[in-house]
């Protein structure tokens, strides 16, 4: 009997969220509550915990996140990730959001 484990193609993170589509609503589901709590973060965990990479800091800027909520896979890490409680999420209008497919 054989104990061989199916192969899972190589493929880059990219190229795996390129699979995921997103149904825009036209308005973000994602912010930042108040944005001198952002200012004042040091750390940025909201861009370190996303898989999707959707929170951005600009090194030269105000130290406030942009937010591509287009890429958004809904996981809701973010909300977690940041230690101030300061990220607001809610889920999209309905008929809008995160469409994940296979194959």
């Amino acid at each position: 009997m054989s104990t061989a484990q199916p192969h899972v193609p190589d493929v880059s993170i990219e190229d795996r969220l390129y699979t995921v589509k997103y149904r825009d609503t036209g308005e973000s589901h994602l912010g930042v509550e108040n944005p001198d709590v952002c200012a004042d973060c040091t750390t940025n965990e909201c861009t370190s915990v996303c898989p999707a990479a959707v929170w951005t800091v600009d090194p030269d800027g105000d130290g406030v996140p942009s937010i591509a909520y287009e890429n958004c896979l809904e996981c809701g890490t973010c909300r977690y990730g940041c230690p101030y409680d300061n990220v607001e999420w809610s889920y999209p209008k309905t008929g809008g959001g995160v469409v994940f497919k296979q194959g």
